[in-house]
């Protein structure tokens, strides 16, 4: 064979080993194409026949937007009300989705109302397809959804849900109002314990994202329970005040001259003149008494221009004011005042202790303590023993923040109590209308309470005659003119009468041990927000 021969051979056998290369690789390709069409045939099967199979399609979905079209025959039980005495009940709830989680043929959610929350169950049966349980699943958080389920006890408490000794198994699911899906913050991160998030390196919530996003923020467990518990102190307050037969009054909060006759006032344009938004009821409760109602109170708005950008100051607060006329001596209504703080402290507690425990698990804080009769020192006898802990002041100066915040304590440590009087402060820094003490001029028959070492309430006797009033009142440089009426309502004969303005978002925010108003005011008005 010539060596041309040789080559031609061995390019054909390579010719012949590439075309069955070929031919097998074809082949596969074939085989390939073949599978994929049978999958793709066998997944569109699947999907028509689960289509055809959904037996649940109508136990869930999104009916249209509730506007009163029908009056359905349902009674929605409180997820509160979900114990085992319910057991093997089919209820229906609404609650939000706050969590949800799918694990195969099942998926788990979280039902959470108000303070109080659920675990339901959707899961592949007689009862619930899979596209149902799909359907759960994809349920964005915080969507509002109609659940009838039946209420069934576990083997092992539910740790995570206040309603540990049961779960839903769901029935039927109908989503009432759809969230969209990117919250402007999580809740489990709002109630997250503030040292808990920086440990595990997990997310907390700061404050100005809060109140920007109020609407999510107030849903969380611990808002719940604050603003439920603050309402008890409005609800006690007045429920204790009435029945001493206190009678509730109103007052105007657009007035002529400033309340306290001072600068932190804001003024308004009144027509082709201004007007000043109320700093306090104080003339108008004091005027109430002239007028013979002899015991008020009132609950309503204060507004204070300050620019204090402080932990317990805001522009607008929520005023619990009293005033009543007493017979010989002002301390009459110091027991009146205080005895009505201890039935609030005492109502708190025997009514408000699952509030209580739910904010103490986000902010810990210890139980508030306070005395029958209540404690009442004078401010010499407060002053000498800040002296005494290392603290020089003046015996005619008030107190400071921080000296306050250190007679607090060492008052806790010597009397064991969160709440006290400061009696008898010196008269130049009271307001003009304040009664001067008749033994010592220098000091006035004025008063503070205290908890946990913060002032919650101001309050005095008041000068009840009108030329003592004008004395007092030039001596502060303020315009006679501008509370010409006020002055005036104390010429007809005044019974002696004294009172006092609490703050209620700073009783709420001490009795809980917490450690900013804002937490304790639903939409907080400070001298850098004001909204929403």
């Amino acid at each position: 064979m010539t060596n041309e021969e040789v080559k031609g051979a061995a390019a054909e056998e390579e010719q012949q080993a590439q075309s069955k290369k070929g031919l097998k690789k074809q082949q596969k390709e074939a085989e390939k194409a073949a599978k994929k069409a049978e999958k793709q045939a066998k997944l569109a099967a699947e999907q028509h026949g689960a289509e055809e199979e959904d037996f649940a399609k109508d136990r869930y979905g999104v009916p249209p937007m509730i506007q009163s079209q029908q009056k359905l025959d349902r009674t929605l039980v409180r997820v509160q009300d979900l114990t085992p005495e319910k057991a093997e009940r089919l209820v229906w709830v609404r609650a939000r989705v706050h969590t949800s989680r799918a694990k195969g043929k099942q998926c788990f959610l979280v039902l959470r109302q108000q303070q109080f929350n659920v675990q339901a169950l959707v899961a592949v049966g007689d009862r619930a397809s899979k596209q149902m349980v799909k359907f759960a699943a994809n349920i964005t958080k915080e969507s509002i959804v109609d659940v009838e389920g039946v209420v069934t006890k576990v083997e092992q408490k539910i740790e995570s849900c206040s309603q540990q000794d049961v779960e839903l198994h769901v029935e039927r699911m109908f989503v009432v109002s759809q969230a969209e899906p990117r919250l402007p913050l999580q809740l489990e991160d709002a109630v997250r314990p503030e040292g808990e998030g920086d440990e595990e390196g997990r997310a907390t919530v700061n404050q100005d994202t809060r109140l920007d996003n109020r609407v999510i923020d107030l849903r969380t467990t611990t808002s719940q329970a604050i603003f439920r518990l603050q309402s008890g102190v409005c609800l006690l307050f007045r429920d204790t005040l009435t029945n001493k037969g206190f009678v509730e009054i109103q007052t105007p909060k657009i007035i002529s001259a400033a309340s306290e006759g001072g600068a932190n006032v804001f003024t308004v344009s009144y027509f082709k003149t201004s007007a000043y938004l109320a700093q306090s009821p104080q003339l108008y409760k004091q005027m109430c008494i002239c007028a013979d109602f002899d015991k008020v109170f009132c609950v309503g708005p204060v507004f204070r221009a300050e620019d204090s950008n402080t932990h317990r100051h805001l522009t607008e607060f929520v005023g619990l004011d009293i005033e009543m006329a007493f017979d010989y001596h002002y301390h009459e209504v110091i027991e009146s005042i205080t005895d009505t703080m201890v039935q609030i402290f005492k109502g708190l507690r025997d009514r408000f202790q699952t509030e209580i425990e739910t904010v103490n698990k986000q902010y810990p804080s210890e139980p508030f303590k306070f005395l029958e009769p209540t404690l009442r020192l004078e401010f010499t006898e407060g002053v000498a023993m800040l002296r005494e802990a290392g603290v020089e002041m003046g015996d005619e100066e008030d107190l400071s923040t921080p000296n306050e915040k250190l007679l607090g304590r060492l008052v806790k440590e010597k009397y064991d109590t969160d709440f006290y009087v400061l009696d008898k402060y010196p008269l130049a820094v009271r307001p003009f209308y304040t009664m001067p003490d008749p033994i010592d001029p220098k000091y006035s028959n004025s008063y503070d309470m205290f908890m946990r070492g913060e002032e919650i309430l101001s309050g005095a006797q008041r000068v009840h005659d009108a030329q003592l009033l004008i004395e007092r009142a030039t001596h502060h440089s303020i315009d006679l003119e501008k509370i010409k009426s006020y002055i005036d309502s104390f010429r007809y004969g005044a019974p002696p009468h004294a009172g006092g303005g609490i703050g209620l978002e700073r009783v709420t925010m001490l009795y809980l041990g917490l450690h900013n108003v804002r937490q304790t005011s639903m939409f907080p008005r400070d001298p850098k927000r004001l909204t929403p």
